[in-house]
């Protein structure tokens, strides 16, 4: 199982950082030392992670049984299982839940689930915080959350077997209740009382995998229904009395500096309260949505570019084309290259180059903020809440314990909401404004604010003998460092960014002489987390110039994939059940061709294949999709089909039409317009296929990304015997083909 990151120990004071001149006890600053404090807290901590606070678990209500800090029984049998990860449609609120009552024997009938607050107790196992990414809930939970239930099922036996005079032994759980052997039952809710008071054990004992009742079987997600009847809260359906709604003219680019602010027209509009600048751009204040955006398209507003002035696509093309020719810090460096090469019955190589691309939630980023004297409550859709509580302490300038984030259901985070930008400007909003105030990004906003997915290119040398085996592999890339970008990680001495390799240097294929470097180039474009992250990029360079391979050693694309995967059986046994399930080497509708790609990220192995069509104008059409998943032992297989699913969407969207392109220092880009994602129509019949696996969790809310767009460019050179080396596909390419 891969592993989280290390991070890096950035933390400020558990009191906050002061960010201001003068001693302790001091008067508060001048909102002209506020701001300026700011501008600097902006570019300092705006991506640190200071330590959160503690703050108190809620306590149970009366008369319930609360064993630990997930989970609570009361007296009605209702089991309430707290959830310390963020909702952004991957299932946590139902599989966390299903961990935690599997352990327990509870009625799942009678289960419910509600949000956590801030609280050490509920950090994430593999970060060390209370955050969700990177596809870790249920590897990372899959062993305390079910503790967590073992450890409450001991004590409710324990307490019956008490009541009765009996051996724990002599009883057994199911459905909610202890049974003994006599016949005898009590209900968990007749018990909390007793339990309570039973200690609480350290080592509970699990299940076996073989007894399990509720993990691994399809089960209907718990926040269906609220979503359905529109009682679901996301972060932007907060309201507070009072509450000021806030649009921002934003920085162009990182760094850049407005000179010039004429806010008379905006102020004119009807409805508009406040008009405050701050480091990351100019915000309009106003009693609604609509007026706040009105003012925010009235204001004048002078940039200064900085360095980022002339920076367009061709300058970072030639930028990441450099660093891939020059790079030299080494990740792998196997055999003999130049024997290999020297021996080799031929050669082949190629560059492949992906775009920057935006996240595209389809709920804006947003926050609503109330700073009220030295405290701070804010109500968002947030991947990362504990870090959050340390950040807005320091940017409001109180002790973490007292932020109380709130977390909402997020409308789509993909890591964009991993990110501090937007709750770090709507708490300054409200500190100054003394109002609370909702932030929301426009769509345009949203599009052009940053946090891009790394653009990249790939320099690929490749050989094979005279049977058509491979002997050497040689790649180079050139891309930005998401390490150095996030603030709380640092490149190792070696100078890799494991993102940015991540899916090459650890690709399965047995070639004996390979070598695999890194070269960093920073074009300016903030960049961070998306999506699956490198994998999402490098699986499409690396399983398209496996394809390249093949077709030079005239090799059938699996075969030849097959026969270098013998020290990997679980890369092997998903791509053998693609390929069985789509039919491979099976006929196929005229003019309909398939593609292959294999993938491991987080733990998980997805294989897909693609069928294909091209039409004569160059417009490649989807038909098909066949996923085969591996993620180690299950807990909701319907959740795994849909996250596979939503996941090619995903993947589909950016190998069709994704990219953020800039001129003269700015994003091309505003709507979907512009950027446009994948509609109803275009959507393929997606087959998912889940191979049992007894091995530990992966995840699986990103790793259906990556392969999909390596399986339709193969697909495409199939029917066309055009190769596709860079994205998104250019449907102009195709029709010369």
């Amino acid at each position: 199982m891969k592993q989280a990151p290390k991070l890096a120990s950035q933390a400020a004071p558990r009191g906050g950082r002061r960010l201001w001149g003068g001693p302790a006890g001091a008067d508060a600053p001048t909102r002209r030392e506020f701001l300026q404090a700011s501008a600097a807290t902006s570019l300092v901590i705006g991506f640190s992670l200071p330590q959160s606070g503690r703050a108190a678990v809620a306590p149970a209500p009366a008369g319930a049984f609360a064993p630990n800090a997930y989970l609570r029984i009361t007296p009605d049998d209702r089991v309430t299982v707290v959830c310390g990860s963020a909702e952004m449609g991957q299932g946590v609120l139902t599989a966390i839940p299903m961990l935690v009552a599997e352990e327990l024997d509870a009625d799942w009938k009678k289960v419910g689930v509600e949000q956590a607050p801030v609280d050490a107790a509920y950090n994430n196992p593999m970060f060390g915080m209370q955050a969700t990414g990177g596809s870790t809930t249920v590897r990372a939970h899959w062993e305390p959350m079910r503790k967590a239930g073992a450890a409450a099922r001991e004590m409710l036996v324990a307490a019956a077997a008490a009541q009765w005079g009996v051996s724990a032994d002599q009883c057994r759980t199911e459905l909610g209740q202890v049974i003994h052997s006599s016949g005898k039952k009590l209900s968990y809710g007749q018990l909390v009382a007793a339990a309570a008071k039973q200690p609480v054990p350290a080592t509970p004992k699990l299940k076996d995998a073989k007894a399990f009742k509720i993990l691994g079987k399809p089960t209907k997600r718990l926040d269906t229904a609220a979503k359905i009847n529109g009682t679901a809260k996301f972060g932007i359906d907060a309201q507070l009395p009072g509450m000021l709604v806030a649009v921002m003219a934003r920085a162009p680019q990182p760094g850049a500096k407005a000179t010039a602010v004429n806010d008379a027209k905006a102020k004119a509009v009807k409805g508009v309260q406040q008009v405050i600048p701050l480091p990351s751009g100019v915000a309009v204040l106003a009693t609604g949505y609509w007026a706040a955006k009105q003012g925010r398209d009235a204001l004048e507003v002078t940039w200064d570019l900085g360095p980022l002035a002339t920076l367009n696509s061709a300058t970072v093309s030639g930028a990441l084309l450099d660093a891939a020719n020059n790079a030299s810090a080494i990740a792998k460096d196997e055999g003999n290259l130049k024997d290999a090469h020297a021996n080799s019955a031929q050669t082949l190589d190629a560059v492949y180059e992906a775009p920057y691309l935006a996240h595209a939630c389809m709920e804006p980023m947003n926050c609503t903020a109330w700073v009220r004297g030295n405290e701070v409550e804010i109500w968002a859709g947030t991947q990362s809440q504990g870090p959050a509580q340390g950040i807005l302490g320091q940017v409001a300038q109180v002790t973490p314990a007292k932020v109380k984030v709130n977390t909402m259901l997020l409308g789509g985070g993909f890591g964009r909401r991993f990110a501090p930008d937007f709750t770090i400007d709507a708490t300054l909003l409200s500190k100054i404004s003394g109002k609370p105030v909702k932030l929301i990004y426009t769509r345009e906003d949203d599009m052009a604010a940053g946090f891009y997915r790394p653009a990249s290119i790939a320099k690929f040398e490749g050989a094979l003998d005279a049977q058509g085996r491979p002997t050497l592999l040689r790649i180079d890339v050139g891309s930005p460092s998401i390490m150095a970008a996030s603030g709380f990680m640092k490149i190792p001495d070696s100078g890799v960014d494991q993102f940015a390799l991540e899916g090459i240097e650890d690709n399965p294929y047995d070639i004996a002489n390979s070598r695999i470097a890194y070269g960093r180039v920073e074009p300016g474009p903030q960049v961070w987390f998306w999506r699956s992250v490198g994998h999402s990029q490098n699986i499409f360079f690396i399983e398209s110039f496996i394809d390249e391979m093949a077709a030079a050693a005239k090799k059938d694309p699996f075969e030849f994939r097959r026969s270098l995967l013998g020290k990997q059986p679980r890369y092997k046994a998903v791509l053998e059940l693609a390929a069985q399930k789509a039919g491979w080497g099976g006929p196929l509708p005229a003019g309909v061709h398939r593609g292959i790609a294999v993938a491991q990220s987080f733990g998980s192995y997805v294989a897909e294949v693609a069928e294909v069509s091209v039409a004569a104008d160059g417009t490649p059409k989807v038909h098909r999709v066949v996923a085969a998943v591996d993620c180690g032992m299950t807990v909701n297989p319907l959740t795994i089909a849909r996250q596979i699913e939503g996941a090619i969407v995903y993947g589909l969207s950016a190998a069709l039409y994704g990219k953020i392109s800039f001129k003269d220092g700015r994003v091309e880009q505003g709507n979907f317009h512009q950027y446009p994602v994948l509609r109803m129509n275009e959507m393929p019949k997606v087959e998912v296929h889940i191979l049992h696996s007894t091995e530990g969790p992966g995840g699986i809310g990103e790793p259906g990304t990556p392969p999909i767009a390596p399986a339709v460019a193969n697909a495409i050179f199939a029917a066309t015997g055009q190769r596709i080396r860079s994205l998104p596909i250019d449907t102009a390419l195709l029709k010369k083909a």
